[in-house]
């Protein structure tokens, strides 16, 4: 079976070589600007202070006056994220040079590409399934799917396996989704509706939902999360005189927006409580700050639950640690730190993975499915054939195409430690290689996937 699925990279990548080699149009040229947001630390202060307060900004406060208290930062975070009015992901398209921050899908389309050679791999690996749920959790601009189908699209046994979904909660990034992937709607004579939406890069129905759990099951479902789990709320927990309290967002006297410590225990406290135990004794005596994200548990758990009973598996990439997090909650505008509670909705919000959380919830949850990695990207990229692939479409580009070639591709595996020209205005590194970081969830009939054997 590995030969097989060797066999099938290789092949993957001869076939692209071949009929795929031209550069993406849709990608930024080497003179965007970048911001690795793997390493961010320590907020400056208030840089952007409103005249009034906002929609989102009044909207919070009455919640906590209505309360009579405090918020969790965990409840902050998903107002100021997802509020189906003023939420920062809502009505706006938040990615690229434009935007706030840009990922790796927009750096580069061998990020892409690399995904697809790894879900046809699994898909190898399980037997050629004729029908298989592809579902992408955040797909931002629908860049990484687009650059997986069309990488693909040789493959017509494959391609024509595939049922993409969606699960996306801004109707601003569906309509950029449902463009990037070249939807239109057609008439349907297989299923109860009366229309269905067909991506034209290779004739695959898509479909949008607003949660996972939505996603019809009964097929072999692979689900891909790239910087998906990092953009969950978290809960912070600060050890005080009378043990581990919460930090939570009160309204100061001057009508501004403060961290306070909760007196008492929250229903967060029970998430904390099982990720200590988790911890080494000696791991968690140096902290003296601890951050948790439960929704990252409970989406595992559905996740695993899902690969269970249908077959299949996830793949996780994103930027964190194995391990506990202390503090890595930060807030980005026009690709800038900025003060977490200043304008909140106008900034992206986000933190590190812990992806020792993911394992001991996978693992928790059933006995059914195996845990491989995190390993780093550059590795996981530089396993499925990211070199090779570099190598094909610069014998196939202008002189100007082949510079974004390089820089992109040094983006995504590079280590961070960039020469100056390619550093960002603050001259930050911005090397993804080894900051971010993969981890695959799989049914154990599987046998181990691709990379990880």
């Amino acid at each position: 079976m590995l030969r097989r699925v060797i066999q099938q990279s290789r092949k993957f990548h001869r076939s692209i070589a071949n009929g795929y080699s031209s550069i993406s149009p849709c990608h930024y040229s080497s003179s965007t600007i970048s911001i690795d947001r793997s390493s961010l630390h320590n907020p400056p202060e208030h840089s952007h202070q409103p005249t009034s307060d906002s929609e989102l900004l009044k909207h919070l406060k009455g919640i906590i006056k209505f309360r009579g208290g405090p918020i969790s930062l965990g409840e902050y975070m998903s107002e100021v994220l997802t509020n189906p009015k003023a939420g920062y992901y809502i009505n706006r398209d938040v990615f690229g040079a434009e935007g706030d921050f840009i990922t790796s899908p927009e750096v580069s389309q061998m990020f892409g590409e690399m995904v697809g050679v790894w879900v046809m791999c699994l898909w190898e690996q399980m037997g050629r399934p004729e029908r298989v749920n592809l579902v992408e959790l955040g797909p931002g601009r629908g860049t990484l799917m687009a650059d997986l189908l069309r990488g693909a699209s040789k493959f017509k046994n494959f391609t024509e396996s595939l049922h993409v979904h969606l699960v996306e909660c801004s109707p601003a990034l569906k309509s950029l989704q449902h463009k990037n992937l070249k939807c239109v709607d057609e008439e349907n004579a297989d299923e109860d509706t009366d229309k269905r939406t067909v991506s034209t890069l290779v004739g695959t129905p898509v479909s949008w939902h607003a949660t996972l759990e939505q996603v019809p099951s009964g097929s072999p479902t692979i689900i891909i999360a790239h910087e998906f789990f990092d953009a969950l709320p978290v809960h912070q927990f600060q050890k005080a005189t009378r043990g581990w309290c919460e930090k939570m967002v009160d309204v100061a006297d001057d009508s501004s927006l403060r961290f306070v410590l909760s007196p008492h225990p929250t229903p967060a406290t029970l998430y904390l409580l099982k990720r200590v135990k988790w911890a080494a004794t000696e791991e968690i005596a140096k902290l003296n700050q601890i951050e948790i994200c439960p929704k990252a548990m409970d989406l595992t758990q559905t996740i695993v639950e899902r690969i269970s009973s249908d077959g299949g598996g996830a793949l996780i990439i994103d930027y964190g640690l194995d391990g506990v997090v202390s503090d890595s909650l930060q807030a980005i505008r026009k690709h800038k730190f900025v003060n977490l509670l200043d304008d909140p909705g106008s900034a992206d919000l986000s933190a590190y993975v812990d992806f020792d959380s993911i394992r001991h919830s996978a693992e928790e949850a059933s006995e059914e499915v195996s845990v491989h990695g995190p390993m780093t990207q550059s590795q996981f990229l530089g396993a499925l054939g990211i070199n090779f692939r570099v190598e094909s479409l610069l014998q196939n580009c202008t002189e100007e195409q082949a510079e974004s070639l390089r820089t992109g591709y040094w983006r995504l595996v590079g280590d961070g430690e960039a020469p100056f020209w390619e550093r960002d205005e603050d001259n930050a590194p911005i090397g993804m290689g080894n900051r971010y970081k993969a981890m695959v969830i799989v049914n154990k009939n599987q046998g181990a996937p691709v990379p990880f054997q």
